[in-house]
């Protein structure tokens, strides 16, 4: 059920009650003025044009105050109107032109003087009077006698009889002179009902007036109109602008009672009502009932909008007018708040619906104008962002001027305005000398200039990108290294990828140990390592010479970063020991394919100049041969037993970080395994491992 919100009479509640009005006789204006002054009504309205602010080079009338007074204009005793009788008050404004020529000729200009100085002063004054859906402008000329004109003191007034209007109605008074040399005064006035008024028999309006009832019921609100039924009334919704005409929004001729249903959305302050009987001549009584609802300003700022008109305009249109001001602000690229600039826009209410201009040179993206209300933001747009592009990294310069020609320049950031030539730690700071170099060197967009200052663009892209090119360069150096890396650990990949190099130098005691051999080199190259064994060179060796093979792969293996593997056995050690005691001559005794007897002449000079840790790698099978069988001098490098030492040996000859412990556990298994069948067949030839021993300790006991 609907809630009353507040019971209207066609008139706000809080409108005046007068008891009693004086009644003007014939329907005619007429106009009086206070004793001294003579004053004179045109005849006919004329045209409302206030027109610009003038100067007044002397003394000139003006009005200062402006006062209403409600009175009936009857035609009859029972047939009167409501009118708004106007009074204007008068004062003299400015002063005489002292002459120039005053102090050279003394009383004599004085006396030239004296005569415009005691002239009378004549004004015309225009009073512009608008109440929906009347609007009248009349003028009025009034004369001061010279006895009276004192600048700055009030003259009298003058009184104008009268301005028609209809009951309840909100009525708006101007006043100004031709030529204007003040801004115009104005008066709004909401007129009582015939409630408020005790001359229901003086006006016939009021003898059956439609009554309206107003009330809300959730998101809608009822106009209620209690009328007799069969009774014709008219009833208008419009929008009572004080900037502009009033804007029909809704009209119908209805037969009473009447229920008119709004949506909340509908309402906005300035949303009137008007209604009156469907007879000649009626009187309309217009009512405005949602001027303090916080609903309607709501809806109001949700229908505004801020348009920027091309090349340097702006415009706010509203149903409404707005008790808001308009400001520009600078809008960093970073983000944050808009940045309010005091110039050039003057902090005053905003007009709606009109077409306005910024006092700018330039326009800028980053320029913006916001709009707001009771210090809080309603609306903001960014001038031109369709024609000028986004937002840009330029740093604003706010130049001050002072007395003296005395000026001082700051740089807008998020922090405030910093001077240019500060110690603190931003980034304005750090660039001071550079940007007043480049306000001096004209690099700089100049947006706008007067007597207390101006406003300056200056593009920051040069020092953005002088930064970004050490970041590059950093980059750059930070790839060379990493691709450097890369390669390396390509190279260090490819050599694990292809296995290291290994030479193999053994002693061919017999054909049972070689085939031990063969098994050991065949199981070497699965792991993978690249190995060189001159069992499989025999065609090279006899091309070549078992010395000259050697030299070629001991020389391409130590290259390459490989390792050569001397594998003892009985054989070997005696090769050893008869090399020691006899020199390089005993192994020409040899057979043209025993390279191990032949590289005896560069190995052992290697170990015995101390050349051969890291290039060589010592091994023994624990089943043919004792490790104190093996002489001394090549104990300087490592000396495995295999196959126990396994693991141990295959680490020796694949390098330190190559393999995982784990995985090359499991390659020694598999050696291991690769090597037993031939371990299996050396041993019974040779004799047992006690029968190796013996060999090598009597070869040992040879030295």
């Amino acid at each position: 059920m609907p809630v009353p919100w507040f019971l209207l009479s066609l008139a706000l509640g809080r409108s005046p009650v007068v008891l009693s009005l004086e009644r003007l006789a014939g329907p005619q204006d007429a106009v009086h003025c206070s004793p001294g002054l003579s004053c004179h009504l045109w005849d006919g309205d004329v045209l409302c044009l206030p027109g610009s602010i003038v100067s007044a080079p002397e003394p000139v009338l003006v009005p200062t105050h402006l006062q209403t007074e409600l009175v009936l204009r009857c035609h009859q005793e029972t047939d009167c109107e409501l009118c708004v009788r106007v009074v204007i008050h008068l004062t003299v404004h400015g002063h005489w032109e002292k002459p120039e020529d005053e102090e050279r000729f003394g009383r004599a200009a004085d006396l030239e003087f004296e005569e415009p100085r005691n002239a009378s002063l004549q004004a015309q004054v225009v009073l512009s009077f608008q109440a929906y859906p009347t609007a009248r402008c009349v003028l009025l000329e009034v004369q001061v006698p010279a006895a009276l004109v004192q600048p700055g003191q009030s003259v009298g007034s003058v009184v104008f009889d009268c301005f028609e209007a209809a009951l309840g109605a909100e009525v708006r008074i101007w006043s100004y002179t031709q030529p204007r040399y003040k801004k115009e005064l104005n008066f709004t006035q909401q007129l009582p009902d015939c409630r408020g008024l005790e001359v229901r028999d003086s006006i016939q309006s009021c003898w059956a007036l439609p009554w309206l009832n107003v009330s809300a019921d959730g998101d809608d609100v009822h106009l209620v109109l209690e009328v007799s039924e069969e009774q014709h009334f008219g009833l208008s919704l419009y929008w009572n602008q004080v900037q502009g005409p009033t804007k029909p929004w809704w009209h119908r001729n209805l037969t009473g009672p009447q229920t008119i249903t709004l949506n909340h959305t509908d309402l906005v302050p300035c949303l009137c009502i008007q209604v009156w009987p469907l007879e000649l001549d009626s009187v309309r009584t217009s009512i405005c009932p949602f001027r303090k609802d916080p609903r309607a300003y709501r809806n109001l700022w949700r229908a505004t909008r801020l348009q920027l008109l091309h090349p340097l305009g702006w415009r706010l249109d509203a149903p409404c007018s707005l008790p808001a001001e308009a400001t520009l602000c600078w809008q960093a690229l970073g983000g944050g708040p808009c940045q309010s600039l005091v110039p050039p826009l003057p902090r005053e209410n905003v007009t709606v619906n009109k077409a306005l201009d910024f006092p700018l040179l330039k326009g800028h993206p980053n320029l913006c104008v916001q709009v707001s209300s009771w210090e809080k933001v309603q609306l903001q747009e960014c001038l031109w962002s369709d024609s000028l592009g986004p937002l840009k990294d330029d740093m604003l310069l706010v130049e001050t001027r002072g007395p003296q020609a005395n000026r001082s320049l700051c740089a807008l950031e998020l922090s405030g305005c910093t001077p240019l030539l500060s110690r603190a730690s931003t980034r304005a700071a750090r660039l001071g000398e550079q940007l007043l170099q480049d306000l001096q060197s004209g690099q700089c967009l100049q947006l706008w200039d007067d007597d207390l200052g101006a406003l300056w663009a200056c593009p920051m892209d040069k020092y953005i990108h002088q930064r970004w090119a050490l970041v590059w360069l950093a980059c750059l150096l930070f790839a060379a290294v990493l691709f450097l890396l890369l390669l390396l650990k390509k190279d260090h990949v490819k050599v694990a990828s292809r296995g290291r190099a290994a030479l193999l130098l053994y002693s061919a005691d017999n054909a049972d140990f070689e085939r031990l051999v063969g098994a050991l080199a065949s199981a070497l190259c699965q792991l993978p390592l690249r190995v060189a064994v001159d069992l499989w060179s025999r065609r090279e060796l006899s091309a070549q010479g078992a010395l000259a093979w050697f030299h070629a792969q001991r020389r391409q293996t130590l290259q390459e970063g490989g390792v050569v593997v001397l594998l003892f056995s009985p054989g070997a050690v005696a090769l050893c020991r008869e090399w020691m005691q006899d020199g390089a001559s005993a192994t020409g005794a040899h057979g043209p394919h025993d390279a191990f007897a032949a590289s005896l002449n560069c190995v052992l000079p290697d170990f015995m100049q101390g050349r051969a840790p890291g290039r060589y790698v010592g091994a023994y099978f624990d089943s043919l041969l004792h490790r104190d069988a093996v002489p001394s001098l090549f104990l300087a490098v490592p000396v495995l037993a295999l196959p126990s030492q396994l693991p141990d040996f295959l680490r020796a000859l694949q390098g330190p970080g190559l393999s995982h412990p784990g995985r090359l556990a499991d390659r020694a298994e598999q050696v291991s395994q690769a090597l037993q069948p031939a371990l299996g067949c050396c041993v019974g030839p040779l004799g047992t491992p006690e029968t190796g021993r013996e060999m090598g300790l009597e070869a040992g006991d040879g030295t």
